[in-house]
């Protein structure tokens, strides 16, 4: 099942960004994964926000706010074109939840990390690609 997460520096969201970012951003990973729109596959897909402390956050230049976003999917759930329909979806996700204008696109990395068949587990046991698969088919 799949799984994001946001790194922000502290107060780097408008308000109405920070109260909606984490479902647009759910919605945009189950989409692109092309997970069934249903109540199981959406409960599945968590999302975290991790706003750093002051000062948290910087680069050699400057203090300008910069957004790390990173999906977790099982191996073989998103092809390079839906990654890249990912990459893209997200980064325009966070720069509207920042207030910044889309030629601040570098601000934002999307990482997206897949895991292996047979290393991710829920509910006790070891679920399998192919095991989601089928769910989303049924």
């Amino acid at each position: 099942m799949p799984m994001i997460r946001l790194t922000v520096p502290p107060g780097a969201l408008t308000v109405e960004g920070r109260s909606s970012i984490q479902r647009e951003l759910n919605a945009a990973l189950l989409r692109w994964e092309g997970a069934p729109d249903t109540e199981f596959f959406r409960a599945q897909a968590w999302s975290y926000l991790i706003e750093l402390p002051e000062g948290a956050q910087t680069t050699a230049e400057d203090d300008a706010p910069r957004f790390l976003v990173e999906a977790t999917v099982p191996q073989g759930a998103l092809s390079e074109r839906r990654k890249a329909g990912l990459v893209e979806e997200a980064t325009r996700t966070v720069l509207a939840a920042a207030g910044l204008p889309a030629s601040e696109a570098l601000r934002v990395w999307v990482l997206v990390h897949e895991q292996p068949d047979g290393t991710w587990g829920a509910g006790g046991q070891v679920v399998t690609y192919a095991e989601l698969a089928a769910l989303a088919k049924g």
